[in-house]
Protein backbone atom coordinates (compact mmCIF):
# COMPACT_ATOMS: atom_id res chain seq x y z
CA UNK A 1 0.00 0.00 0.00
CA UNK A 2 1.07 3.59 -0.45
CA UNK A 3 3.11 5.07 2.36
CA UNK A 4 2.05 8.66 1.67
CA UNK A 5 -1.08 10.11 0.12
CA UNK A 6 1.05 11.69 -2.63
CA UNK A 7 2.17 8.20 -3.69
CA UNK A 8 -1.34 7.63 -5.06
CA UNK A 9 -1.12 10.56 -7.50
CA UNK A 10 -0.42 10.04 -11.17
CA UNK A 11 3.01 11.21 -12.33
CA UNK A 12 2.86 14.87 -13.35
CA UNK A 13 5.05 14.21 -16.41
CA UNK A 14 2.52 11.72 -17.77
CA UNK A 15 -0.41 14.06 -17.12
CA UNK A 16 1.44 16.95 -18.76
CA UNK A 17 2.22 14.86 -21.85
CA UNK A 18 -1.40 13.70 -22.21
CA UNK A 19 -2.74 17.23 -21.75
CA UNK A 20 -0.31 18.69 -24.30
CA UNK A 21 -1.23 15.99 -26.84
CA UNK A 22 -4.94 16.68 -26.30
CA UNK A 23 -4.86 20.46 -26.64
CA UNK A 24 -4.92 22.26 -30.00
CA UNK A 25 -1.70 23.78 -31.29
CA UNK A 26 -0.82 27.06 -29.58
CA UNK A 27 -2.97 26.49 -26.48
CA UNK A 28 -1.14 26.54 -23.16
CA UNK A 29 -2.26 25.25 -19.77
CA UNK A 30 -1.18 26.66 -16.43
CA UNK A 31 0.67 24.66 -13.81
CA UNK A 32 -2.33 24.99 -11.47
CA UNK A 33 -4.65 23.53 -14.11
CA UNK A 34 -2.26 20.61 -14.75
CA UNK A 35 -2.08 19.95 -11.01
CA UNK A 36 -5.87 20.04 -10.75
CA UNK A 37 -6.25 17.63 -13.67
CA UNK A 38 -3.66 15.29 -12.18
CA UNK A 39 -5.46 15.21 -8.83
CA UNK A 40 -8.87 14.72 -10.46
CA UNK A 41 -7.52 11.91 -12.64
CA UNK A 42 -5.94 10.25 -9.59
CA UNK A 43 -9.23 10.39 -7.68
CA UNK A 44 -11.09 8.96 -10.69
CA UNK A 45 -8.60 6.10 -11.08
CA UNK A 46 -8.91 5.27 -7.36
CA UNK A 47 -12.71 5.39 -7.61
CA UNK A 48 -12.81 3.01 -10.58
CA UNK A 49 -10.25 0.73 -8.93
CA UNK A 50 -12.34 0.59 -5.78
CA UNK A 51 -15.48 -0.30 -7.76
CA UNK A 52 -13.58 -2.98 -9.71
CA UNK A 53 -12.12 -4.39 -6.49
CA UNK A 54 -15.63 -4.74 -5.09
CA UNK A 55 -16.63 -6.73 -8.18
CA UNK A 56 -13.64 -9.01 -7.73
CA UNK A 57 -14.45 -9.58 -4.05
CA UNK A 58 -18.13 -10.25 -4.80
CA UNK A 59 -17.07 -12.90 -7.32
CA UNK A 60 -14.69 -14.41 -4.74
CA UNK A 61 -11.61 -13.86 -6.87
CA UNK A 62 -8.26 -12.27 -6.14
CA UNK A 63 -7.20 -10.96 -9.53
CA UNK A 64 -8.60 -7.75 -10.99
CA UNK A 65 -8.91 -7.89 -14.79
CA UNK A 66 -9.66 -5.44 -17.55
CA UNK A 67 -13.16 -6.88 -17.77
CA UNK A 68 -13.68 -6.01 -14.08
CA UNK A 69 -12.73 -2.40 -14.83
CA UNK A 70 -15.22 -2.29 -17.72
CA UNK A 71 -17.95 -3.68 -15.49
CA UNK A 72 -17.03 -1.15 -12.79
CA UNK A 73 -17.37 1.67 -15.33
CA UNK A 74 -20.94 0.51 -15.97
CA UNK A 75 -21.63 0.24 -12.22
CA UNK A 76 -20.50 3.81 -11.58
CA UNK A 77 -22.60 5.01 -14.52
CA UNK A 78 -19.83 5.81 -16.99
CA UNK A 79 -21.43 3.57 -19.63
CA UNK A 80 -20.54 5.82 -22.56
CA UNK A 81 -16.83 5.14 -21.97
CA UNK A 82 -17.17 1.34 -22.02
CA UNK A 83 -17.14 1.11 -25.84
CA UNK A 84 -13.96 3.14 -26.36
CA UNK A 85 -12.29 1.41 -23.39
CA UNK A 86 -13.19 -2.02 -24.76
CA UNK A 87 -11.64 -1.06 -28.10
CA UNK A 88 -8.51 0.27 -26.36
CA UNK A 89 -8.22 -2.94 -24.31
CA UNK A 90 -8.45 -5.07 -27.46
CA UNK A 91 -5.80 -2.92 -29.20
CA UNK A 92 -3.56 -3.30 -26.16
CA UNK A 93 -4.00 -7.08 -26.12
CA UNK A 94 -3.15 -7.28 -29.84
CA UNK A 95 -0.05 -5.11 -29.35
CA UNK A 96 1.16 -7.26 -26.45
CA UNK A 97 0.61 -10.52 -28.34
CA UNK A 98 2.35 -9.07 -31.43
CA UNK A 99 5.28 -8.00 -29.27
CA UNK A 100 5.47 -11.46 -27.69
CA UNK A 101 5.29 -13.28 -31.01
CA UNK A 102 7.88 -10.89 -32.44
CA UNK A 103 10.21 -11.60 -29.52
CA UNK A 104 9.67 -15.34 -29.95
CA UNK A 105 10.40 -15.10 -33.67
CA UNK A 106 13.61 -13.16 -33.03
CA UNK A 107 14.71 -15.82 -30.55
CA UNK A 108 13.99 -18.60 -33.07
CA UNK A 109 15.87 -16.70 -35.79
CA UNK A 110 18.90 -16.21 -33.54
CA UNK A 111 18.85 -19.90 -32.57
CA UNK A 112 18.83 -20.87 -36.24
CA UNK A 113 21.77 -18.58 -36.89
CA UNK A 114 23.72 -20.09 -34.00
CA UNK A 115 23.51 -23.58 -35.49
CA UNK A 116 26.67 -23.88 -37.56
CA UNK A 117 27.73 -27.15 -39.07
CA UNK A 118 31.39 -27.95 -39.22
CA UNK A 119 32.94 -30.14 -41.93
Amino acid sequence: MAEKLEDLNLPMSVVTRIVKESLPEGVAISKEARTGLAKAASVFVLYVTSAATNIVKNNKRKTLTGQDVLEAMKDIEFDKFVGPLTEALENYKHAVSARKSGAGKKKEDSEEMETIEED
